[in-house]
């Protein structure tokens, strides 16, 4: 198990809940427009937000940020150990800087001492387009042993230090090599494992990309907190980061939807069932298995194994709750599956956001 260690309200490792993450794109110096999309993002499910503080300007916003935002943020810090100093006095709540960029021993030292006394965890973060020179000679290139030893390497200047609250993320941006060092991370170091693919691209590639990459790490049982890199608006970051821990069975907030894929048996239309469905039990946040299921061959088994399933027949169809004899319906399947899984939440007095 990893060590744990404190962003605001929201804990990192040793065996807390994995939390989502994003990042805003909009300009930090405007605290109206950036604290719109930090509440979006909450809204969306966020835990923890980042920020880029690229200026002073920027480390004078944070103040406001952290005052107005629902989550905690972090500051986004390349270069000027001041501009990380400035923003950890302006009140927020985690550092992302890679201390090997920020001018020496003396540098490093000043960062430590400021973020020791206000308690607050560094993400050291390596991308494979960031790896130092040397390393790259080493390995030949970006690879994950060179990566997880450009992580290290920062860790041991604060170490050095004496300062231990680190969260470390070694990203490519390609599936295998992500796996592949995060991996390596996990055997090597206790730190917290933020975990993600970067740069995956738009969404549909890049969250495709993303699922496989972060939901096999936490299949193994590796990451401690993810961020799902799409190109654009970040909200869909967020419910894709959602869906990935939902997949893995790492959240269990929501329904989870089974339907038939559909074939030349099918009896009815599942597709547009599905959708009305999920459509208008949005709003559900109970741990629920719903089936739509088109025929006789998989339909029965599969609707009896959920909370509640419908296997439609030639002459309308079958009604399954909790595995019980089902009951058979006539006319709008849909409805009656809303039906009864609206019921089931008021008898339990639970599940309705």
């Amino acid at each position: 198990m990893t060590r744990r260690v404190q962003v605001g309200t929201v804990a990192i490792g040793g065996g807390a809940p994995v939390s989502v993450q994003s990042m805003t794109n909009t300009d930090t110096r405007d605290v109206e427009a950036t604290l719109a999309q930090i509440r979006a993002l909450a809204q969306a499910g966020a835990d923890i937000v980042r920020v880029s503080v690229y200026d002073m300007d920027c480390a004078k916003a944070v103040r406001a940020l952290v005052d107005g935002s629902p989550v905690p943020l972090v500051a986004d810090i390349h270069f000027d150990y001041r501009l990380a100093i400035a923003a950890a006095e302006n009140g927020i709540s985690k550092l992302r800087i890679n201390p090997g960029n920020i001018g020496g021993e003396r540098n490093v030292r000043a960062l430590a001492d400021c973020v020791k006394a206000h308690h607050i965890p560094v993400r050291i973060g390596v991308n494979s387009g960031s790896v130092e020179r040397e390393i790259l000679q080493k390995y030949g290139g970006p690879t994950p042993e060179g990566m997880l030893e450009s992580a290290l390497g920062h860790a041991r200047m604060l170490e050095r230090c004496g300062f231990y609250d680190m969260v470390l993320s070694m990203k490519a941006s390609n599936v295998p090599d992500t796996y592949a060092v995060y991996r390596l991370a996990a055997e090597r170091c206790d730190y917290p494992l933020h975990v993600g693919v970067t740069e995956a691209g738009l969404p549909g590639e890049g969250t495709l990309k993303s699922a496989i990459g972060i939901g096999a790490l936490l299949l193994a049982g590796i990451g401690d907190t993810i961020r799902v890199s799409l190109t654009g608006d970040p909200v869909p970051e967020v419910r894709a980061g959602l869906d990935i821990l939902r997949a893995v069975g790492l959240r269990r907030d929501h329904i989870s939807y089974i339907s038939c894929p559909t074939c030349g048996r099918t009896c009815i239309d599942v597709g547009g069932i599905m959708a009305r469905v999920q459509k208008e039990l949005a709003d559900v946040r109970a741990p629920l298995k719903v089936a739509v299921m088109g025929c006789v061959v998989n339909g029965p088994g599969e609707a009896r194994e959920a909370d509640v399933g419908v296997a439609g027949g030639r002459d309308g169809g079958a009604l399954f709750v909790k595995g019980k004899a089902p009951r058979k319906i006539q006319g709008d399947l849909a409805q009656a599956l809303i039906d009864e899984v609206r019921a089931m939440l008021r008898a339990e007095g639970e599940g309705l956001s």
